[in-house]
């Protein structure tokens, strides 16, 4: 298979000869000094043509970026220069790929080695590492990967994804502008290596957690039509925590710049969610189980599935001839001296909540003394990831603790805690879980946390182990867990005991439940989580989450993109192909051709803003459509929802400007004609049942008002909290249509309000009337403009695109059904905003202006 990679598309553009081949097959460019960029690089030659046509290609490829390379790194001995090089078997990277399963998927990995490599070694390094292992290896100066992992990511955004707000400068890092720089330009020196190695036509990327979230960016600017998801391995905070970030927009643009987002728990996606919405104003929705954000005509997708364990390697530890020596080891000292053992798999910090275990398990001991000299509590307390103030008072209340404990209840031969802060090899710490009667995980925040998954399974064991621990094979085996409710895994572990962590009283009433359990019920919640865990693995969620990136995309090379936007600001618009800008230059030479003109506009959100607090026209306005409407040759018709005497009221100005009303219910050709109504006078009954209820929302919708048309009710919600405003929209929606399901009027919902009006009333009846009274005059238009901002607005849509082929409009008419911001719609050409939209009636009336000057000087003669 031939593919082009980004060099090739370079020399493609420029005209030279391209050359074609993998780029993975070759040594990469090496950049071997990350310098500090101010914030995002600009320079548009980075940014490639997404116009390129390109065929549609089979999988073949996935590139794994994580901050980490699945590598171990060993310089050799003294005597000669040089690194030893394996395989990291605990890195995640490296299990997803085995998890695949499939020969036939080359995977390449980009991410920075846990050791300092010199920079007179780092290209040898990186021609070993890419030919051996497929790696790609990322060099960052020392001083910058501090500022960017033990400053942005450690001190930064892991406290506050896990709910720490720096209110002292004791409690997290407070915001760093230097260390934001120097994770900007890590990010950045990320998308560099890769844009090295990828075929971006071709290749899938998928990047791993908070160290790489503004990376999205990078790619898509690099190459609008990149294939690109992300998964987030930490918690996702409420908004409420989130929005103390000064750089929260710029993230959450940045992950909107995947394609698609994954998330461990429902939780963590819907907090995301919330943050779109109060941030950006973006909307979700949900169609046939699969949820998309609407970011400027791309569907960004969200993902929600726990990552798993790798079941192979899991159990090829279990065989292993050390693992039954250390289990061995551990029924001696703990089982046949009578002991139970309790146990704790952490790491040292902060979100763990070592110190509330401990303070449960001296509650046991206080609470139930049978347990004194029975109960052992072995806490595997894992080194620290990050350093600061924060490990070492977390290790010195752990360390008093358990002294304390121990000094209380311990006897000869008996201490109630077991403390290992050293490192353990996996082997030993399986050992622990195969003999631990019971694991307790009582982290008080935690993204997924894996120690449950592998708990389970080394319980179930194998026949060695079994004769080891003297158990019969054909009993069922048992397993008990004690877990915090704020963990990632929690929700899929229903046969656990889930605690609050907070609550000391509580975790102890759990630890003596697991003990006190009757055997069958053990048996049977084992089984359980047995089940979901052996087939919920790493392969299975890395297959998941790959077809969901593969359904995400498919749809990209249907797409024009282009981009638009400055630094961590950039984004792609993806347009239909059908679907168009409407080019200024292009609507007023045809406006200068024609001589018979129909020309219809909405109101709220396409002349004026809907965030505008004065919702009156402002002069600028005014004096455009009136030298439209001076035009002999145009009619011209404001259509809005507006009341006939708030819309009679702003456009007095405007003598020969048309008016409609209340969605069309009433209609005004000119200032000195009478209104008249386009469907028969509805009787307004139905709002003695409908406002009652709408009072009733607005009673409790802080916020919400009522707006009494003479034709309908308005509930709008445009101040409310927009969670809670569309959640009791919705409702709103349920209950009028329950208690006004035998009367003659529609419920429409739109964007912040509900609306009640006349069956029959729609904007569409105002543009049929329009198009039929220019057909009795025999002035058939044939310039046409319909601009409109939101659903009510498609109505005209629909119909001057379908008159086009009938006999109210002139053959070959030019016909321009333009909406604002680009959305699903049955309009042809869109404008970005109000303001463009004025721009393009100013380029208008200012030939009318001009037409109107030449027909006087004509007459004067």
């Amino acid at each position: 298979m031939v593919s082009k990679s980004y060099s090739n598309l370079l020399e493609l553009a420029s005209g030279e000869s391209p050359t074609f081949g993998r780029i993975g097959r070759r040594m990469p460019r090496i950049m071997t000094v990350a310098g500090l960029i101010s914030d995002v690089d600009d320079d548009k030659s980075e940014s490639v043509c997404s116009e390129v046509s390109s065929s549609s290609v089979q999988r073949d490829r996935i590139i794994i970026v994580a901050n980490q390379l699945p590598i171990r790194a060993q310089r050799k001995s003294d005597t000669s220069k040089g690194w030893i090089f394996s395989w990291d078997e605990n890195s995640l990277p490296l299990q997803l790929k085995d998890g695949l399963g499939d020969d036939e998927i080359e995977v390449i990995y980009v991410g920075c080695l846990k050791e300092e490599i010199h920079p007179n070694e780092q290209d040898e390094v990186s021609q070993i590492l890419l030919e051996t292992f497929k790696c790609v290896p990322t060099f960052l100066p020392p001083d910058l990967f501090s500022r960017y992992y033990h400053g942005f990511c450690k001190q930064q955004l892991w406290p506050l994804f896990h709910y720490m707000l720096p209110l002292s400068p004791d409690l997290g890092g407070r915001f760093n502008r230097s260390s934001w720089q120097a994770y900007v330009s890590v990010n950045k020196i990320f998308a560099d290596r890769i844009m090295e190695v990828i075929n971006p036509e071709d290749d899938f990327v998928w990047i791993h957690d908070y160290h790489l979230m503004v990376l999205p960016t990078f790619l898509r600017k690099r190459f609008n039509r990149v294939k690109l998801g992300f998964f987030l391995h930490s918690p996702f905070p409420s908004s409420e925590i989130y929005k103390t970030l000064p750089i929260r927009e710029e993230i959450l643009r940045a992950l909107l710049n995947s394609d698609l987002i994954g998330f461990h728990t429902f939780d963590y996606a819907r907090h995301f969610l919330s943050c779109c919405s109060r941030m950006l104003g973006l909307s979700y929705e949900s169609k046939r189980g699969y949820i998309g954000l609407e970011y400027y005509g791309r569907t960004v997708s969200i993902k929600i599935l726990p990552v798993g364990i790798h079941m192979g390697q899991l159990q090829s530890v279990l065989s292993l001839p050390e693992t039954e020596a250390k289990v061995a080891e551990l029924k001696t000292q703990f089982c046949d001296r009578g002991r139970i053992m309790l146990l704790g798999v952490d790491d040292m910090d902060i979100f763990k909540g070592i110190s509330l275990k401990l303070l449960a398990m001296e509650q046991l001991l206080i609470q139930h003394p049978e347990w004194q000299g029975k109960v052992v509590l072995v806490q595997i307390a894992n080194p620290a990831r990050g350093r600061g103030n924060d490990v070492k008072e977390v290790q010195a209340e752990t360390s008093s603790t358990v002294k304390r404990i121990n000094e209380a209840f311990g006897k000869p031969g008996y201490k109630p805690v077991v403390l290992i802060d050293e490192p353990l090899k996996f082997c030993e710490r399986i050992a622990y879980y195969v003999v631990a009667e019971c694991c307790l995980v009582t982290a008080v925040r935690d993204g997924m946390n894996l120690i449950p998954y592998e708990y389970i399974i080394s319980r179930q064991g194998n026949e060695k182990l079994d004769k080891v621990l003297g158990l019969d094979s054909s009993v069922p085996k048992k397993s008990m867990l004690v877990v915090s409710e704020f963990i990632g895994c929690s929700p899929s572990l229903s046969g656990a005991i889930r605690v609050n962590p907070w609550n000391i009283d509580a975790v102890a009433d759990a630890m003596d439940c697991s003990l006190e359990m009757a055997e069958p019920e053990k048996q049977l919640r084992h089984e359980k989580h047995y089940k979901y865990v052996s087939t919920h693995d790493v392969g299975y969620w890395a297959r998941s989450f790959l077809q969901d990136l593969e359904r995400t995309c498919k749809g990209h090379l249907r797409q024009r993109c282009w981009g638009i936007g400055f630094g961590l600001s950039f984004r792609v618009v993806a347009l239909d192909p059908n679907f168009k800008k409407l080019s200024v230059e292009y609507i007023v030479s045809a406006y200068k051709r024609t001589t018979t003109r129909a020309i219809l506009l909405d109101y709220d959100g396409t002349l004026k803003p809907q965030a505008s607090i004065d919702k009156s026209p402002n002069s600028k306005s005014i004096e455009i459509l009136n030298s439209l409407c001076r035009d002999k040759n145009n009619m011209v018709l404001i259509v809005s929802a507006k009341s006939r005497k708030t819309l009679a009221d702003w456009f007095s100005p405007c003598e020969k400007l048309g008016l409609a009303a209340e969605h069309g219910y009433f209609l005004r050709s000119k200032q000195d004609t009478e209104w008249e109504t386009l469907v028969p006078v509805a009787d307004s009954s139905w709002k003695q049942i409908a406002e009652p209820v709408m009072k009733l929302y607005t009673e409790t919708t802080d916020g919400s008002t009522i707006e009494d048309k003479e034709t309908s009710l308005l509930w709008c919600y445009e101040d409310a909290d927009p969670d809670f405003g569309s959640c009791q929209a919705k409702e709103l929606m349920d209950h009028l249509e329950s208690v006004l399901a035998n009367e003659p009027v529609t419920v429409k919902s739109g964007q912040t309000f509900v609306e009640v009006k006349p069956q029959g009333v729609s904007k569409g009846l105002v543009a049929k009337r329009l198009l039929s009274t220019m057909q009795e005059r025999e002035m058939l238009p044939d310039f046409v403009l319909c601009i409109g901002d939101d659903r009510s607005d498609e109505d005209m849509f629909e119909v001057i695109t379908t008159s086009m082929e009938g006999p109210s409009i002139a053959p070959r008419a030019e016909v321009f059904a333009c909406t604002v911001c680009r959305k699903p719609s049955k309009a042809k050409y869109y404008l970005d905003d109000t303001v463009e939209i004025v721009r393009m009636l100013q380029g208008l009336a200012s030939v009318s202006e001009q037409n109107i000057s030449v027909d006087f000087l004509k007459d004067k003669r």
